[in-house]
């Protein structure tokens, strides 16, 4: 489990030296300190969505984790080492292909379990099961389905107030939804990933973030996600 190969203690974290990683590892059984634990390992491992080289070598656990070959929360595992995998260059990529080839699987298992009324946690494992895929802009962004964020006007240059999740109201842009045959991409995969999960709500919020706004400074009709991807 804790991939003895690895010596942590030349690898560092957020806080220093990364030798205290197998240990937290280890105290994953299952049990109620499981939590604390997990907030441990997020601090260190991905602290502010930072990775540090102790990040990467932990990704054989969590695939360990995903795969239910040792304790603790196959969910938890999947979204940590997602973050980390977004980050990965090609080397890091090329190191552990068999890690993210199984994280991937097991992200695709998650998706399929996620309650209707947790429609951030659908997109938060979408958001990884991408970047275990390597798609790039939205294996970091696809969050922003249920963010208020600035997009730029591609003719005047304003910046305009754009939230496509469940407040999609509150900035006062005049928002024009894709019709979901119109989706292409990546906003046509997680349409059809959301439709076919029965996350209705996030089905929504793709044919927004992946629609267009009205400039309020200039009434150009613009791409929203080509703003975020430009």
């Amino acid at each position: 489990m804790t991939h003895q190969a690895v010596d942590w203690s030349r690898l560092t974290h957020a806080y220093g030296p990364a030798d205290d990683i197998p240990g937290l590892f280890a105290r994953l059984d299952g049990g109620q300190e499981d939590e604390k634990v997990w907030q441990d390992l997020w601090s260190a491992l991905c602290h502010q969505g930072t990775v540090y080289d102790a990040s990467y070598a932990a990704l054989p656990v969590l695939a360990d984790i995903a795969a239910g070959r040792v304790p603790g929360e196959r969910k938890q595992a999947v979204l940590m080492a997602g973050l980390i995998a977004a980050e990965a260059d090609t080397a890091d990529r090329a190191l552990y292909t068999s890690q993210i080839t199984e994280l991937t699987s097991a992200a695709q298992a998650c998706l399929t379990e996620v309650p209707a009324d947790e429609p951030m946690t659908f997109v938060y494992l979408a958001q990884s099961l991408l970047a275990f895929e390597n798609v790039p802009v939205w294996s970091r962004q696809l969050e922003l389905l249920n963010e208020e964020f600035e997009a730029e006007c591609p003719e005047c240059e304003a910046l305009t107030c754009v939230e496509p999740g469940e407040y999609a109201d509150e900035c006062g842009t005049e928002l024009h939804p894709a019709r979901p045959e119109e989706l292409t991409g990546t906003g046509a995969r997680i349409h059809t990933l959301a439709r076919d999960a029965g996350q209705s709500q996030v089905a929504e919020w793709v044919t927004r973030l992946f629609g267009r706004a009205t400039c309020p400074e200039c009434e150009t009709r613009f791409a929203i996600s080509e703003s975020v991807t430009d």
